[in-house]
Parts: structure tokens; sequence; C-alpha cells
């Protein structure tokens, strides 16, 4: 009896761990950039002419962008507010995930 309890104990301990690890990790950057896809399309590529597309932009030029906003330097009627909801690393993983992005990507 103690032999099938063992077992059914390593078994589920197995599947437990099997379907963490079959599950998709995202990235950080993935993930706050989630917030941004509605003004600025999925992955930074922004539809139409209104609003500037993230996607390929250079990871510097982003990031004194969301800084400045964060400060109040640039003024905005939205981003200031939403920038300073962010901490500068939450900033810097926003800038290196649209600027890894390839500038007319639609996902």
């Amino acid at each position: 009896m103690t032999r099938k309890l063992m077992l059914v104990a390593l078994l589920a301990v197995v599947s437990a761990s099997a379907g963490a690890a079959a599950a998709p990790t995202i990235p950080s950057g993935a993930r706050l950039a989630a917030t941004c896809a509605a003004c600025h399309g999925t992955a930074g590529a922004t539809r139409g002419a209104t609003l500037p597309r993230l996607a390929g932009q250079s990871r510097q030029a982003l990031l004194t962008t969301l800084k400045a906003f964060k400060t109040g330097q640039r003024p905005a009627t939205i981003m200031t507010q939403i920038a300073k909801g962010y901490t500068n690393e939450q900033l810097d993983l926003l800038a290196a995930y649209f600027a890894a992005q390839p500038p007319g990507a639609v996902k």
C-alpha cells in the first residue's frame, strides 16, 4: 500500500512539473507592452499616422521619450499620466521590447 501511495505521489509531482514546464514564459517587456496595444498597436506597430510607431525605434530614443513623459518635460494628454505609473526599470523594459520589434511588424 505504501508503495502505491509513493508511486501516486511521484506521478502527481512529475505531471505538475511537466505542466509548469509546458507553460510559455512571457518576457516582462512584452507583458508591460500589452498596455500600450490599444493606442500603439500590437508590438508597437501603430496603424495610421496619428500616433508614432514604436516598433523598431532605438531603445535610447524610446527610453528618453518615456522618461520625458514621466517627468513632465514632454507634455502630453495621456502619456504623462501613463508613464508616471511605471518605474524607470519598467520603462527600460518597454523601450527594449519595442526596439527589438521589427519596424513593420504586425502580430
